[in-house]
């Protein structure tokens, strides 16, 4: 399970003293634990891939930030981060590949305008979950219903 799987990766971190590394881990453990406590639930691999996926769109969007900042320091740490953070994640899907399973979903659900992109969103995430960014499919799908 992917739960005892950060467990075991924060251990081998503190031992390596790999401070980037063990703190991208607690954090995530963190996520976890507060939406498990939120919610009152046990979570399944796919909900802590899910917030893998958010941890990792949220510095991806810092990016930016960082760039105009001039501060290269961060941008190096978080880029850093993004890569500990892939590593959990489903590998990411192509453009291309998000397009076909767009095409796939446009088809399978009968939309033919930019009225459906909301029913067209829905399904991919169900369908491609965290191997693809929302932002990207949303692109796909905008261009494809355009």
């Amino acid at each position: 399970m992917l739960k005892e799987k950060l467990l075991e990766d924060l251990k081998t971190a503190m031992k390596d003293k790999n401070i980037i590394r063990k703190n991208v881990v607690q954090m995530v453990r963190a996520a976890i634990l507060q939406v498990e406590k939120d919610k009152q639930i046990e979570v399944t691999d796919e909900q802590i891939t899910e917030i893998i996926a958010k941890e990792a769109k949220k510095r991806r969007d810092s990016i930016a930030d960082y760039e105009k900042s001039g501060r290269q320091d961060l941008l190096d740490q978080i880029k850093e981060e993004i890569t500990i953070l892939e590593e959990y994640l489903p590998k990411q899907l192509s453009v291309e590949e998000i397009e076909v399973a767009v095409k796939e979903i446009i088809n399978e659900t009968g939309a033919s305008s930019m009225k459906d992109m909301g029913l067209v969103m829905k399904t991919a995430k169900e369908k491609l979950g965290a191997s693809a960014d929302g932002k990207t499919i949303n692109e796909v799908a905008k261009k494809l219903l355009g």
